[in-house]
């Protein structure tokens, strides 16, 4: 039985991997979750320099999910280099390093550190709805789109997977647009732009008013558009957004993500992507699938 897929020539082990934000860089989970099994690690977003993120509270429970402003807080790319690759080196899976920046100029000289390190693909996040900078503003426009996408070709060294919004009216011309600048693949969705209300404080749940919505309220959308996607454009698609079972994965498997990422999930089950992967497996055995491509895009 093969669960192997590939993505721009990098082949993973099988589909699952987690989503950058959920799952830092494998540290706190690896008790949890044995790294080895899993497809890939999508580390927490990285920038040129450290970022402290928003204010607090950044973080609210919903019905189906939660509301996150975290606003890419990270360390910044040398804390990243000496302390997190290192970690995922010791571990047999694709590491996929997530890149974020205030500026095109910030995600190009990100990626350039990155060209000669033991990342096997980048994520680039022009995506984000909780930065006032970068992020949404990228996101939302297919011609930024296609121009960052250039940016960072021109110095990468790893395949390139731009990480889309849903927060558009035509999810599909904001891929195509990826495609145009030269992504190698893209991965979709972020977080849908929310809000929550405390009625007993009166006051926003978040200090920065809106965040993003993420979680199996989110998954229907999610589904919707992959397969709008896959049927735009002819790179691989990373699907991503509610994804708690197997169930939820072979959904964005059948609408034509070539692999999966899981988020919020990881918060109540830091166990999950395991189950996902023998998930996986049970169903193909289940269903005398030797071949896990042959379900891949097979809803049309």
């Amino acid at each position: 039985m093969n669960t192997s897929v590939s993505i721009a020539g990098v082949v993973l082990k099988n589909p699952v991997m987690t989503a950058s934000g959920t799952f830092g860089s494998g540290m706190e989970y690896s008790e949890f979750a044995d790294l080895n099994r899993l497809g890939g690690v999508v580390t927490k977003g990285v920038a040129v320099t450290p970022w402290e993120g928003n204010p607090t509270p950044r973080v609210a429970e919903t019905t189906g999910g939660m509301l996150n402003a975290i606003g890419l807080q990270n360390p910044g790319l040398d804390v990243f280099l000496e302390r997190d690759l290192p970690f995922l080196q010791k571990y047999d899976t694709t590491i996929v390093v997530n890149v974020c920046g205030h500026s095109e100029e910030e995600y190009v000289e990100a990626v350039a550190r990155l060209a000669d390190t033991p990342a096997d693909l980048l994520e680039i996040n022009i995506s984000c709805p909780n930065v006032r900078e970068g992020g949404i503003a990228f996101g939302t426009n297919a011609s930024k789109i296609c121009e960052i996408t250039k940016a960072v070709k021109a110095v990468a060294k790893q395949p390139i997977i731009m990480k889309l919004s849903p927060n558009v009216t035509d999810i599909t011309e904001m891929a195509l647009a990826a495609q145009d600048g030269g992504a190698d693949a893209v991965s979709l969705i972020n977080t849908i732009t929310g809000m929550k209300i405390d009625i007993n404080r009166r006051t926003f749940a978040l200090a920065n008013k809106t965040g993003g919505l993420s979680g199996p309220a989110i998954k229907p959308v999610a589904v919707r558009m992959v397969w709008q996607v896959a049927q735009k454009v002819s790179i691989p698609i990373v699907g991503m957004g509610g994804i708690a079972t197997a169930e939820d994965a072979l959904e964005f498997l059948m609408a034509g993500a070539t692999a999966v990422s899981v988020g919020t999930a990881n918060f109540n089950n830091p166990g999950v992507t395991m189950e996902i992967v023998d998930g996986i497996e049970a169903y193909m055995r289940r269903n005398k699938i030797e071949d896990i491509r042959d379900i891949i895009g097979c809803v049309r």
